[in-house]
């Protein structure tokens, strides 16, 4: 097993990662989260699986469960399903001191997590992420929130985990597509953080598609390692933890202005890591040797690399303006100078954004 630990002032936990690791989940959660009393929110795509895994471990350590199964689309990541899912909570009369586990991709864990930290005003939450997109980002560093008609994730709280618990065998179920929509955000890591982390996804991405063991937990602990490093620095996102954005404010335009039925969010990822590329290049601060290593990488991986389809640009740069990194009403973007490293730019004049977004459609 690997284990990274993040910590923060006033709270600490470990990410743990290991084949099989659910079967243990009921163990471990009595560690961090000792009640009479759990709940269990899974994915609905993972339910008869995982779930009943993380069931039979969690009823097995003495906990009397709550089960729910969540809607896990992107477009059900809203307030009416939050509401929808305190209800059995309430009915239960659920406590503050009995831990809610979410089973699931980056939408259970975001929506359940925000669940967590609002009930009762806030109760124990464990994160079982099932997706490698999940694994790598959304269930490390306790972002939770969901999405309203306005843009993506702009209700939310900064809410950490009692523990994170990554089974490596759930990756067998993916969809290729799902595998695919988490190497972009691996990518993103290695773009903003780790050159040598690039390298070593070009190294061994065929080990990587064929769900090798040993270069699955490899491949997870690294990126974790690099979330948690960066959440450890900046918690609260005042300042590098938006480098964690790298691709994103492209990519939720994409997102929004598509209400969230178009590209998944690794595929938009992709895409909005090459339109801020194209956009630092043209801009002079990196050079173009960047974007096409980055280009080929992403082709090789299997994601999409540019979007014919895409509405307008006038659309897409007026979705941009509600992203939560605006300040001062300037919309400021993640730029890489050289793989590996990336800064915070406010100063980009509005046509060179828009031609950012027609070089990704040529």
């Amino acid at each position: 097993m690997a284990i990274v630990k993040v910590e923060l002032p006033g709270h600490c936990y470990e990410v743990r990662i290991e084949p099989g690791a659910l079967a243990q989940l009921g163990l471990w959660l009595k560690g961090v989260a000792p009640h009479d009393r759990a709940a269990l929110f899974a994915d609905q795509a993972v339910d008869d699986t995982h779930g009943q895994v993380a069931r039979r471990s969690i009823q097995s350590a003495g906990y009397e469960l709550l089960s729910v199964a969540v809607p896990a689309s992107e477009p059900a990541k809203d307030l009416e399903t939050v509401r929808s899912l305190y209800e059995p909570l309430l009915n239960a009369r659920m406590e503050r001191k009995s831990p809610i586990v979410a089973l699931g991709g980056g939408v259970t864990g975001d929506t359940v997590g925000f669940i967590a930290s609002t009930y009762l005003r806030g109760v124990p939450l464990v994160q079982c992420p099932t997706t490698l997109l999940a694994m790598v980002d959304a269930s490390v560093g306790g972002k939770v929130g969901v999405n309203v008609p306005q843009g993506k994730n702009l209700v939310g709280s900064f809410y950490q985990p009692r523990l994170v618990v990554i089974d490596t065998e759930s990756l067998a179920t993916l969809p290729p597509g799902q595998l695919r929509c988490g190497l972009a955000e691996c990518v993103k890591h290695a773009m903003i953080r780790d050159a040598e982390l690039f390298d070593w996804i070009e190294a061994n991405l065929d080990a990587i598609t064929s769900l090798d063991s040993d270069t699955l937990v490899a491949l997870i602990e690294r990126n974790v390692a690099i979330k948690a490093a960066v959440v450890m620095a900046d918690e609260k996102e005042t300042g590098q933890r938006a480098h964690l954005n790298f691709g994103h404010t492209f990519a939720h335009a994409i997102e929004s202005t598509e209400a969230y039925v178009g590209h998944q969010h690794g595929e938009a990822v992709s895409i909005g890591m090459l339109a801020a590329a194209h956009l630092a290049v043209s801009t002079g601060r990196c050079p173009a040797h960047v974007a096409d290593r980055l280009t080929r990488l992403l082709q090789s991986i299997g994601l999409p690399t540019r979007a014919d389809d895409l509405p307008s640009t006038v659309d897409l740069i007026e979705a941009m303006a509600a992203d939560k990194k605006v300040a001062d009403g300037r919309i400021r973007f993640v730029l890489p100078d050289r793989i590996g490293h990336v800064d915070m730019v406010a100063d980009v004049p509005r046509g060179s954004v828009a031609a950012a977004w027609d070089a990704i459609r040529k």
